[in-house]
């Protein structure tokens, strides 16, 4: 009787534990994203009169996940805010989960729609002043012009690696996939190739970055996540996703 005490105290800490870590889910979506009303019952509410399935409830493998993910999945690995930048374990992705149906109610539900999103941003506005294209909506375009003008208070020496930027809105695939890339949504942007790794780009896949930390906190802090997190590391790739920056 004792021992099955024990088994049932354990079993229901860890329901517990798993019932905490799905409620601060659904609110940092809700923190994060000006378009989001409310999540109750398993049902995202938008302020557009919108709705969407938050969890399919289905259990799935890393391959699954990245094919056909729920909105729950995409918050289903921690993203590492500000930590110290080390190799990622085994299929470690966070932010790599993306669920295209709530992209597009959020920021357009098509090219023309999201073109129409579609404000400046001038980068680097005292060394360089370049204009960028970025999403307005749920304040990526406010947030990468905050990035912008604390990256140019860098010193001169990390200019380099922001200084020739690779792009930031382009309606496409992922390479090799059928899956919209985050840069088709106006929420991405590529800093200088350079300076960056790739896994597709190199023979054998060992991570390496050479992107340094300041500018990463620099992005991080203002609800970015950074491809260098990454198992399939893409260290020049900075996607705005502040539901992973409140999780």
């Amino acid at each position: 009787m004792l021992i099955m005490n024990k088994f049932l105290t354990i079993f229901l800490t860890i329901a517990t534990l798993i019932n905490i870590l799905a409620k601060a889910g659904k609110l940092s979506f809700v923190r994060a994203y000006p378009g989001i009303v409310k999540i109750q019952n398993n049902i995202i509410y938008f302020k557009s009169g919108k709705r969407l399935k938050y969890s399919d409830e289905k259990a799935k493998n890393f391959k699954e996940k990245l094919e056909n993910p729920s909105v729950g999945d995409m918050v289903s690995q921690r993203y590492p805010k500000l930590e110290t930048i080390q190799s990622p374990s085994y299929n470690f992705d966070p932010g790599r989960y993306r669920n295209i149906k709530f992209f597009k109610i959020l920021y357009g539900k098509d090219k023309k729609t999201v073109e129409k999103n579609l404000v400046r941003v001038i980068w680097l506005p005292k060394s360089q002043h370049r204009v960028l294209w970025f999403n307005k909506l749920q304040n990526a375009a406010k947030n990468l012009q905050i990035v912008s003008n604390e990256l140019d208070k860098l010193p001169y020496p990390y200019k380099k690696y922001i200084t020739d930027i690779a792009g930031t809105f382009s309606y496409r695939k992922i390479q090799g996939t059928s899956r919209l890339s985050s840069h088709s949504f106006g929420i991405a942007i590529d800093i200088n190739p350079k300076f960056s790794n790739y896994w597709k780009w190199d023979k054998k896949m060992v991570y390496k970055n050479k992107i340094p930390k300041k500018i990463v906190d620099i992005f991080e802090k203002h609800g970015f996540i950074w491809g260098g997190r990454w198992f399939h590391y893409d260290t020049m790739h900075f996607e705005y996703r502040p539901e992973l920056s409140f999780h």
